[in-house]
């Protein structure tokens, strides 16, 4: 299927899941090799994020703890620039080693919340693993420790990430249509 259609809008093939999967394995054996001995707490953010977490957890050989937490900051096709918690984290971070793991990093508006919160919260270490990142639309100087791929600033379904809530289930990922 190199076209599909996401209520209004046309999308394209443009990340096949052949290339997604060799993409998370490279960011897994990075982290093993990185954080091998200091049993790292990752934080999964909800929702795009949860296929990047479980295909990165089955490659990750390392003792470690995963939990999750819920943020929104996207209405339709736009960043809405506000970040709003739905689900909060649970545990404690206090003293922990954490990695978040992100579906994408495209302004780092919502990134740069995480981290604040993190750091405020006594974490020991924070890194950052994304499946995406734009390059161009990054609008916040933080650091993205592990980045299984870099993409243009278009706007994209599949592999976790959705349009209005359509798409997430898509084992690849597409571009829109303009």
């Amino acid at each position: 299927m190199s076209v599909i259609q996401i209520k209004d809008k046309q999308f394209t093939l443009s990340i096949p899941d052949v290339e997604i999967q060799k993409a998370v394995k490279v960011v897994a054996e990075e982290i093993n090799r990185d954080l091998g001995d200091t049993n790292p707490l990752f934080i999964c953010v909800l929702n795009g994020a949860f296929m990047f977490a479980g295909d990165l957890m089955k490659t990750i050989s390392i003792p470690c703890e995963i939990t999750f937490v819920k943020l929104s900051s996207y209405d339709g096709l736009y960043t809405s620039g506000t970040v709003k918690e739905i689900i909060g984290l649970n545990e404690s971070v206090v003293g922990r080693n954490v990695v978040v793991v992100e579906d994408i990093v495209d302004t780092g508006i919502t990134m740069e919340r995480i981290l604040d919160s993190l750091k405020a919260k006594g974490a020991k270490s924070i890194k950052v693993a994304t499946f995406l990142q734009k390059p161009d639309a990054l609008q916040r100087d933080i650091q993205i420790d592990y980045v299984a791929m870099r993409i243009p600033n278009d706007f994209i379904v599949g592999y976790g990430l959705d349009y209005d809530g359509y798409g997430r289930n898509l084992k690849d990922i597409y571009t829109v249509v303009k």
